[in-house]
């Protein structure tokens, strides 16, 4: 894992609890804690999801051999 992968993963942590703080602005630091986290873990999830996407659409555009 590069550094660009953790930056993506902090940044959707941050981008949760931002979120977060819009919707509830008086939201308890538990509840912050729980949004940073599940933006931490979606957006990896989210990074895995398009390169197997990737993975899958260029497999399907590769000729079949003979």
């Amino acid at each position: 894992m590069g550094i660009l992968d953790k930056l993506e993963e902090v940044a959707g942590a941050v981008v949760a609890v931002e979120g977060l703080k819009k919707l509830d602005p008086n939201a308890s630091i538990l509840t912050e804690a729980a949004a940073a986290v599940a933006g931490y873990k979606g957006a990896e999830l989210l990074k895995d999801k398009l390169e197997n996407q990737d993975e899958a659409s260029a497999t399907d555009q590769q000729p079949p051999s003979t």
